[in-house]
């Protein structure tokens, strides 16, 4: 009896905290967690879990494992099942808020730089950022690799995946990737299952839950027809924003082909423009769903500036927040079952091979297009896996590399 009142009261003891106590630990994680969505996770643990002791290890691991099943950027959907979990309602908004805010506000300002001097985008050092995002993803693919196929069967099932996404590059072959992993997991992947610990709760019903899951569908069926009803180029930039949001497995970047197929056809946003901050959104720490800031801030149309900065990082995080409302009441009951640890395995080795199809094209065809490029590539994958150097470091050595790169061949656009 005793043990269990202990155990009650501990619970009580982490589930408890203020706003401000979460908002700061988050700004705190927003500006310092450099490196990716795997990163982030990591980030996460050694603050929240090893030193803050707001959840145990086992709690966290169920949480990782749910967020990189649903769509959405993982660390975001972790990051705000975590300030949920601490302080309630408040608190998800709050550690949202604090782990997004900063890359947000930096993307903007860099969009607004672009539009004072145009000549930034095809600059030497932005191609520089351009190139270490390569190294950058590599390194995501080599690490998840190692960590989730560990062996030939997984393997096999990222090879397939990558094969599925390159054959077909859109949402539809993303989707399509993820279940068949996660079906041929579920069916003959043999995965260790995870030994008992207590289960951490969220202050969400199923009542709600059921509402969230509703809410998250109807844009993707209403906001379409919308579109191309009235013809108005907002909505349709609404439009392919929530669903590059809301269809995403993998992160930040796999939602690069989407969210380019929603804004550069359409000519809302240049595509020198468009690679010019996706090689800047991997300089600046917190979630890569923030590049969507940068996009609304440079588009062409009635969604500008702050407001469309502001406008579209709402939109692209809103499916995340409301997938995320919808499944917890009933991830804590479907996921010790063994069928769903080994549908889990498939889709993490899903993800592995959409982010190996991600790394080839668009980063390394849009990227990549001489032997200094790929030395630097190379160079910055180096210093992040054997040299460990900070991914902060290596992207500021980059951008200097691709300055001086642009100067020695005389390119007036070597600012």
């Amino acid at each position: 009896m005793t043990d269990s009142t202990d155990t009650m009261q501990h619970d009580d003891a982490i589930a408890r905290g203020s706003l401000v106590e979460v908002f700061g630990a988050f700004l705190k994680l927003g500006l310092t967690s450099f490196g990716g969505p795997i990163a982030h996770l990591g980030y996460f643990r050694s603050e929240l879990v090893e030193r803050r002791r707001w959840l145990d290890d086992r709690s966290y691991s169920d949480l990782v494992a749910l967020c990189q099943f649903l769509p959405g950027p993982a660390s975001s959907q972790v990051g705000m099942a975590l300030g949920l979990g601490r302080a309630g309602w408040g608190g998800l908004l709050a550690a949202w808020a604090g782990f997004t805010l900063p890359s947000a506000v930096a993307l903007i300002l860099f969009a607004y730089g672009l539009a004072v001097n145009q000549a930034l985008a095809e600059s030497g050092w932005v191609q520089g950022l351009k190139v270490v995002a390569v190294a950058i993803v590599a390194q995501a693919v080599w690490g998840m690799a190692r960590s989730l196929c560990p062996d030939r069967p997984r393997a096999a099932l990222a090879i397939l995946a990558a094969l599925l996404t390159l054959l077909l590059p859109s949402a539809a072959g993303q989707v399509s990737a993820i279940t068949l992993a996660g079906l041929l997991g579920w069916w003959k992947l043999k995965v260790a299952q995870p030994a008992g610990g207590r289960a951490h709760r969220y202050p969400v019903s199923r009542k709600l839950g059921v509402a969230a899951l509703f809410l998250f569908a109807a844009p993707l069926f209403v906001l379409p027809w919308w579109a191309a009803a009235t013809g108005s180029s907002t909505m349709a930039l609404l439009e392919g924003v929530y669903r590059s949001g809301a269809l995403v497995f993998g992160g930040g970047h796999v939602v690069l082909p989407l969210l380019q197929a929603s804004v550069v056809p359409s000519g809302v946003v240049d595509n020198a423009d468009f690679l010019a901050g996706y090689g800047a959104a991997q300089a600046v720490p917190g979630p890569l769903f923030t590049f969507s800031a940068y996009l609304g801030a440079i588009a062409q149309g009635p969604l500008s500036g702050w407001v469309g900065g502001l406008v579209l990082l709402v939109t692209i995080f809103v499916p995340a927040f409301l997938i995320l409302i919808g499944v917890l009441p009933f991830w804590q009951g479907l996921s010790g079952r063994a069928g769903i640890q080994t549908a889990l395995a498939g889709i993490n080795a899903g993800v592995v091979g959409i982010l190996v199809s991600a790394l080839y094209d668009p980063m390394w065809t849009s990227a990549i297009h001489d032997k200094a490029d790929f030395g630097l590539a190379l160079l910055s994958f180096g210093l992040l896996t054997v040299g460990r150097a900070p991914p902060a470091l290596v992207v500021l050595l980059a951008g200097l590399c691709g300055w001086m790169m642009a100067m020695g061949t005389g390119s007036t656009a070597s600012l």
